[in-house]
């Protein structure tokens, strides 16, 4: 009987614990949607792991593939949200959809 408290007192917290961790890493992960490149940036598109919300990463397009020198954008509602956003932002395209972005 003292091995079956000692489990139900140990073991099954111990166990809680770890499944919680885990579940909050794999909550937590981001997905790259795309990339691509326009005028002097490329950029890469992520979502989070329920499609919630988007985010750009930008790069000057003379930064190397592994450089840090990155900007991160505000959290976007969709997609296109943030496709015309890095096309009137940073290629400069002149789009009816520009007059929107701040």
């Amino acid at each position: 009987m003292k091995l079956i408290q000692i489990i139900k007192i140990a073991v099954i917290p111990v166990l809680t614990v770890l499944s919680l961790l885990s579940a909050s890493n794999k909550a937590l992960a981001d997905y790259l949607t795309s990339q691509g490149s326009g005028g002097d940036y490329r950029y890469e598109l992520w979502s989070s792991d329920d499609n919630s919300h988007y985010y750009l990463k930008v790069w000057s397009s003379k930064a190397s593939q592994n450089s840090d020198s990155y900007t991160t954008t505000r959290a976007f509602t969709s997609t296109r949200e943030a496709l015309i956003y890095f096309d009137c932002k940073y290629v400069g395209k002149n789009l009816p959809e520009c007059q929107n972005v701040q």
